[in-house]
């Protein structure tokens, strides 16, 4: 599945749903159901700056294509990175970094976010392009 598939599936699942509060249930389902990080990833290397909550993301190469798993102690947030995960998660580097993320728009995420969890969201993604140009570039070093 394209990253644009899984974006457009995303869409198709929120636009079910007319009331904000049955949304943030859909992401708080989202997160619940997102099996837990390890605790051997739950170090500081790997928290998120920028955002209110704790987030921990681990990225892994596998065939040349990045693997995220990721955890928050707060259920929206945990809902938002498993949004990301669905979407980025088993995609090259290129394919993340050139990824246009339209469905954080047409799902209204941003609109019905606090300011801090918008600038939290923001640095997730940012997160995982950064995972995305490391690896990018690790590979472009290899013989």
């Amino acid at each position: 599945m394209t990253i644009n598939e899984a974006q457009d599936e995303v869409i198709a699942e929120f636009s079910d749903l007319d009331d904000w509060m049955d949304r943030y249930q859909l992401l708080i389902d989202l997160g619940n159901e997102q099996a837990p990080l390890d605790e051997k990833y739950k170090t500081d290397q790997n928290l998120i700056e920028g955002c209110q909550s704790r987030v921990w993301l681990q990225a892994d190469e596998v065939d040349g294509k990045l693997e995220f798993q990721a955890e928050s102690d707060a259920l929206i947030v945990k809902g938002i990175i498993a949004l990301l995960i669905k979407v980025l998660s088993g995609h090259t580097p290129d394919e993340i970094l050139n990824a246009d993320l339209y469905f954080i728009d047409k799902i209204g995420l941003h609109e019905h976010l606090s300011p801090t969890r918008s600038n939290g969201l923001l640095s997730m993604v940012k997160q995982m392009r950064m995972y995305a140009l490391a690896f990018k570039m690790s590979q472009s070093t290899q013989p």
